[in-house]
């Protein structure tokens, strides 16, 4: 049989677009040399494992966040309906009484971020994000809760952090995550107030670092001292509204943050550092996600969705043999997109290479929050509505 020949101007063509495909930019910002994430096939063996999902949990409206507790119990936050759910190892998931009429609700603000005290057995103690009534308006604000033995009731032991900005409920953040060391860091929303993100004496649009026990700022945050009490707070500011956060295995810490029509970004937090959201005047969302116009320096994304958002959400980081080439890759909630991301990073935490498992790709809706549990599977909420919501687990076969 012949060869086949492919004119020069065809092949040309060809290589042009071969080019494009795994060259596009990906939005205004990318530190130079990192080259845009290449979507990996899903389909050969090499490309990851096979995941196999079932059902933990069923009939949940906007499971916002989930934790298991050291008895096998699952512990869910419902952010509308204002819930703290639990599902038993074993036995009939039950609703745990708290004061939910004192949380308030309104667009994507309610019961959102959950953390387990890493001495939960001994000291009962989880800790919730969510937005609050007070007698004279609200806020959004951290709560230390501690759960009774028979996994029926919290009763609140104090705010440790209150006064996070909210106006209509939009961009409310808010994750929360304990990190090795025993602080806790916050990630929030900018509450689609301009101003929010670069003012330092705002806790709206930032990452904050405190004391899980005592609420005060974290002894080495870089605004340490400050004369106003608020900035001491911050460890990172110019973010638009931070949907997740997770630690690499190196201790570097990360987050996850929503664009406006474009740019979801995944950021590598660097103390002090500022990431470039600064929607003013007013509350302008075709400024880019990283302004390098701004004056000082600002911190480039280490992945971005590029010129459409995916609505990116919670991430956790992989780790596990189980998990073969993806071991160590961050998994990332997509809700627009409902789908499940797995980016690797280099050594560095660059070249990121991002793989969309077809087991979760449009299969249960939007998918919010991705936890890995201590056998190395994942738990992931989806966020649909209404009753119609679960909370998946997701291992490799």
């Amino acid at each position: 049989m012949r060869p086949v020949r492919v004119a020069p101007a065809l092949l040309a063509l060809l290589t042009l677009l071969a080019g494009l495909v795994t060259a596009a930019p990906s939005g205004a910002g990318v530190d130079p040399g990192v080259r845009v994430p290449q979507i990996e096939s899903t389909t050969t063996a090499a490309a990851m494992p096979a995941l196999r999902v079932r059902t933990r949990l069923r009939g949940l409206s906007h499971p916002w966040d989930v934790k298991q507790l050291p008895s096998g119990s699952l512990l869910v936050t419902e952010r509308d309906p204002a819930r703290l759910t639990l599902s038993p190892k074993k036995g009939v998931q039950r609703k745990v009484r708290f004061p939910a009429r004192k949380v308030w609700t309104s667009g994507e603000t309610g019961l959102m971020g959950l953390e387990i005290d890493p001495d939960f057995a001994t000291n009962r103690r989880f800790y919730t994000c969510s937005g609050w009534r007070k007698p004279h308006g609200k806020d959004i604000r951290v709560n230390a809760w501690r759960l009774n033995r028979a996994e029926t009731r919290a009763r609140l032991i104090k705010p440790l952090l209150t006064g996070l900005p909210t106006v209509s409920g939009r961009h409310g953040g808010c994750r929360l995550l304990i990190a090795d060391d025993g602080s806790m860091y916050v990630g929030t929303g900018d509450a689609a107030v301009g101003t929010n993100p670069r003012d330092l004496t705002s806790l709206g649009g930032k990452t904050l670092r405190l004391d899980r026990f005592t609420g005060r700022p974290w002894p080495d945050n870089p605004f340490i001292d400050a004369a106003d009490a608020m900035q001491r707070y911050v460890h990172t500011y110019g973010h638009r509204n931070v949907q997740g956060l997770a630690q690499r295995r190196d201790g570097s810490m990360w987050s996850v943050e929503q664009g406006s029509y474009r740019d979801d970004e995944v950021n590598l937090l660097v103390p002090g550092g500022d990431y470039g959201w600064n929607p003013v005047p007013g509350y302008n969302e075709s400024v880019p996600m990283t302004d390098q116009d701004l004056p000082g320096d600002q911190i480039n994304a280490r992945w971005r969705s590029g010129r459409s958002t995916v609505a990116t959400s919670g991430g956790t980081f992989v780790d596990g043999d189980r998990w073969g080439r993806l071991d160590g890759a961050l998994a990332v909630g997509a809700l627009k997109n409902e789908m499940l991301l797995f980016i690797r990073f280099d050594a560095s935490g660059r070249n990121p290479r991002v793989t969309r498992p077809a087991a979760l790709h449009h299969r249960f809706g939007r998918l919010r929050t991705p936890v890995q549990l201590a056998n190395g599977s994942l738990l992931v909420t989806t966020d649909n509505c209404c009753g119609m919501d679960r909370v998946l687990v997701v291992r490799p076969r």
